[in-house]
């Protein structure tokens, strides 16, 4: 079993490094007829720009898409630096230099990431997925009969900040610098999925359909580890399945259908602020523009968020949303688990949560405010904060930086829950009502507990489970998602997830010290007050 392992490693680090090699493949040549296309799709109306462009690109050739991007962006600048000193604010295109290249570099690509995409995806996708599953498969027998599996994670070091963990964070980081800000570098990524897309969208795919793409693929592979490793375990099972589920279904195949039908896509699971760019000035005239499915979809957002989400966190906690339904957290419980132990403990990163978390949701409130009142009122700034910088300063530090290159860059160190846990303003608005108004709570046996420190171990929200259980208190914190791997990991049963009702979810105890304690008394006095 340990040789299929080994070569599905070998396998699946291959497929890796011909899926990064593939940035370097093929060739870029821009035909005038290619480019007259692009700048009538766009609607450039600067015969300044079509002209630097037909002069720095048509008919040359370049080896790699950084090349191309490079003289894109100089004749792309040098038109705008034109247009702005004449104040010819109609001609300049404002659109980020790397999201203008791309559409460019991707009609001018060639060779044989375009000519075979279908073989292309067999030697990137194909053998990553094979030897993952061969890697994973084989821990059915060599982990032995369902139980609590987490033997040696603090000897390995992808799991214990080791290189190897270094490593992954390097990747995963540039993966997402890449993909935020330099999309016209990975734009041959995009010729291996173009058949998949056109399939589903009717349209060639994007840099965001390869993340999407590359989202299921991945969550879709871990789920297979998470299914043998907690098999024991019905509740990890069940939603582990839903989170597949949502993911695949709501977040990837019914927007890119719904595109192919000329609809606006949406993901119908995505509530704001999660979903922070719900009520920006292009979302909401898309959605005004396209009829009876445009107001729905903006109705079923607004209901979304102000009735479904509160009452399904009364009843249910917010672990109907966190670890049920969202990707992200779908996504930091399939390729995450591995590293869930990282997440800090200490008063000190509790103190950091509590301020940072709400301080996201502070600053989406205030961007949406902002947004909604120069839409309406057709002014460009609210109480002097202009509208566009405050939008292009949260997509910037919150929904790039810290939501892709941090939340997931940095799992193999600090954790797969450092978004959901210290930024996510969904979150911390389900936390809000979880903590003072929800049935849902972990309930403590302490009389059982042994005080191994699995729970808090494993806790991926830096909760201290074990002081819970040591005292025999319910835990109701309001950043716990109810994952329950604390009671998947407790060899005693003391854990227990549970709906219940508003009295008495809140019990705290006190810590008996000493030999003078007479036992009787306290506890008929616990039961008469």
């Amino acid at each position: 079993m340990k040789a299929i392992k080994y070569t599905g490693l070998l396998i699946f680090l291959t497929g890796l490094a011909i899926f990064t090699a593939s940035l370097f493949l093929g060739s870029f040549e821009l035909t005038q007829e290619n480019l007259d296309t692009f700048t009538q799709e766009k609607g450039i109306e600067s015969e300044v720009l079509k002209t630097k462009l037909t002069e720095r690109l048509v008919g040359k050739e370049y080896g790699t898409s950084f090349e191309m991007s490079s003289g894109i962006i100089t004749a792309l600048e040098e038109a705008n630096a034109v247009h702005k000193e004449k104040q010819e604010w109609d001609k300049v295109v404002w659109e980020k230099p790397h999201s203008f290249s791309f559409g460019i570099v991707k009609k001018a690509g060639k060779g044989i990431l375009k000519d075979n995409p279908g073989m292309m995806w067999f030697l990137t996708f194909g053998l990553g997925i094979l030897g993952a599953l061969l890697f994973i498969l084989p821990n059915y027998v060599l982990l032995g009969p369902a139980g609590i599996k987490n033997n040696g994670i603090y000897h390995q070091s992808s799991t214990n900040r080791g290189l190897i963990a270094w490593l992954v964070l390097v990747y995963l980081v540039s993966f997402y610098l890449l993909l935020y800000f330099r999309a016209d570098y990975v734009v041959n990524w995009t010729f291996i999925l173009d058949p998949i897309s056109r399939a589903l969208n009717g349209g060639e795919a994007s840099q965001w359909f390869v993340y999407g793409f590359l989202y299921c693929t991945i969550m879709v592979t871990m789920a297979v580890r998470m299914y043998i490793k907690y098999r024991h375990n019905k509740y990890q099972m069940i939603r582990t399945t839903s989170v597949l589920f949502f993911q695949i279904v709501f977040a990837f195949l019914i927007p890119e259908i719904m595109t192919s039908l000329n609809m606006p896509g949406y993901d119908f699971k995505n509530a704001f602020p999660l979903d922070y760019d719900f009520f920006f000035e292009w979302n909401l005239d898309t959605l005004t523009e396209s009829g009876a499915i445009g107001l729905f979809i903006l109705v079923w957002g607004i209901v979304l968020t102000l009735i479904i989400v509160p009452v399904m966190v009364y009843f249910f906690g917010k672990r109907w949303y966190c670890s049920w339904v969202c990707g992200c957290g779908g996504l930091a419980e399939t390729l995450g688990d591995p590293y869930r132990q990282h997440s800090n403990k200490t008063m000190k990163a509790w103190k950091l949560e509590r301020w940072l978390i709400h301080s996201v949701l502070v600053f989406s409130l205030v961007m949406t405010l902002v947004t909604l009142y120069c839409y309406f009122s057709g002014t460009d700034a609210f109480l002097g904060i202009k509208s566009q910088w405050i939008k292009d300063t949260y997509s910037f530090l919150i929904g790039a930086w810290f939501a892709g290159v941090i939340g997931t860059g940095f799992y193999p160190i600090f954790g797969n829950r450092v978004w959901c846990r210290f930024g996510c303003p969904l979150a911390a608005y389900l936390g809000l009502v979880q903590r003072f108004k929800s049935r849902f709570r972990i309930t403590t046996n302490g009389g059982q507990c042994i005080s191994c420190g699995n729970c808090s171990t494993y806790c991926e929200q830096g909760i201290d489970v074990r002081a819970y259980a040591q005292k025999g208190e319910n835990i109701i914190r309001s950043s716990c998602v109810g994952c329950g791997i604390c009671s998947a990991v407790c060899p005693r049963g003391v854990l227990k997830l549970e709906n219940g009702p508003l009295d008495g979810r809140i019990n705290p105890t006190d810590v008996l010290l000493g030999n003078d304690v007479d036992l009787m008394d306290y506890v008929n006095n616990k039961k008469s007050s």
